[in-house]
């Protein structure tokens, strides 16, 4: 186990169940999809238009001309990030913002301005883009946007690994804390894919459903597009009691591989040794598990291979542990799946409640283990791991476990 030991300390998200992280998280627990027609006027001739929108944003206090230079993934990262920094009670002085960064996970960058460009060029014959495009687009903006908005100095970057992003994003923060580079980072992703060029190319791949998203399901027919962000506050956990922080959980280890396979078709094995390598990583046995939150896209053949991957990790123990993707009510919010997936499993600790996986309705063969269809459950959860498996094979799973005992 590493030496340093990494904690928890404050929790922001906003997303299709909610525009704060208790509001995700009720949601969650009540198995409430928020899925349903996306009201983007912009999407032309998309043919599947369903997916989970964020309605409205609540009031968060960002000027106006910081927002100018934005794209909405970046907006939705700095929301996340404020109300992580406020819980976590954290009194950034002058002299230590140079001791607190951020990374943030983003899985397609910029699309909103993007299309905003292409429409003011191509369709109504302007003859320059904004000024702000670039900066609105790269992938790293939400990472020094957040750090322009919340005034830190530490080491600040983006992250990108499609939907692996946030898990990756998370595992890089704990890096910087381990190695002594920071006292205090923030961590999670952001994303905003309810495009019409990001619909049509996953429409393209034919794996959008039509209706919801039916995790683990016999009747599953694919993924559902989200949109959302999530941050948390990461500390070491000297820092944290040194300060008399509350401490929600501990990041206990963190485990990556890549398949080296195939760009969109996972395999069995990098799932495995990501699984495996967390497990190590944090002093875990496999049997200490209690809650797993699945990747669970909801296509066949993603819920297949990481049943089984699940089995290989876990052996018989696979049985009994609770298992469940909050995908089929969030939808995939790709780069920002795994940190509002953390906001499920952290509360799955505090108040020993598995979150469902909503819309199960046949069961699978092939997916044959406990995945809480429906309905929230009451059990003991100590140790819980999120899964994140991405395009281009690349694997991202963490740990978190009760808080220490302090």
């Amino acid at each position: 186990m590493p030496e340093k030991r990494i904690v928890i300390t404050g929790v922001g998200g906003i997303c299709a169940l909610g525009t704060d992280a208790p509001a995700i998280w009720q949601s969650m627990r009540a198995g409430r999809a928020a899925i349903g027609p996306v009201e983007n006027e912009d999407l032309h001739e998309v043919k599947i238009r369903i997916g989970a929108e964020i309605k409205a944003l609540p009031d968060h206090g960002i000027e106006r001309k910081r927002i100018a230079t934005m794209d909405r993934f970046s907006l939705l990262a700095a929301i996340a990030a404020g109300e992580a920094l406020n819980q976590s009670c954290l009194h950034i002085s002058e002299d230590d913002r140079h001791r607190v960064g951020a990374v943030v996970g983003v899985g397609i960058c910029g699309w909103h301005s993007i299309e905003e460009n292409y429409r003011a060029i191509l369709l109504e014959g302007k003859s320059r883009a904004s000024i702000f495009s670039v900066p609105r687009v790269m992938p790293g903006a939400a990472a020094g946007q957040v750090s322009m908005v919340h005034g830190l100095k530490g080491p600040v970057f983006g992250a990108t690994s499609a939907c692996s992003s946030s898990n990756h994003a998370i595992a890089a923060a704990a890096d910087q804390l381990r190695l002594g580079r920071a006292d205090v980072m923030l961590a999670g992703g952001a994303d905003a894919p309810l495009v019409y060029g990001v619909m049509k190319g996953w429409e393209a791949l034919r794996v959008l459903a039509t209706d919801t998203c039916r995790p683990f399901s016999a009747d599953r027919q694919g993924l559902v597009l989200g949109e959302g962000a999530g941050i948390v506050v990461l500390e070491t956990l000297e820092h944290a009691l040194a300060r008399g922080a509350t401490i929600l959980a501990e990041l206990a280890g963190t485990g990556m591989s890549a398949d080296a396979s195939d760009i969109v078709a996972p395999t069995v094995e990098g799932p495995v040794r990501a699984m495996q390598a967390c497990l190590a990583e944090a002093g875990i046995a496999p049997e200490e598990v209690d809650y797993i939150n699945a990747h669970g896209t909801g296509t066949k053949a993603n819920d297949r291979i990481e049943t089984e991957a699940i089995k290989q990790v876990f052996g018989g123990h696979a049985r009994t542990l609770s298992i469940s993707s909050t995908k089929s009510m969030h939808g995939h919010c790709l780069g920002a799946s795994g940190a509002i997936e953390l906001i499920a499993c952290i509360n799955a600790l505090r108040e020993n409640v598995v979150p469902p996986t909503a819309g199960f309705r046949q069961a699978d063969p092939d997916c044959d283990l406990d995945v809480t269809p429906n309905e929230a459950r009451a059990r003991p959860v100590g140790v819980a791991i999120s899964n994140s498996f991405a395009f281009g094979g690349t694997n991202a799973v963490l740990a978190v476990k009760s808080s220490p005992n302090t």
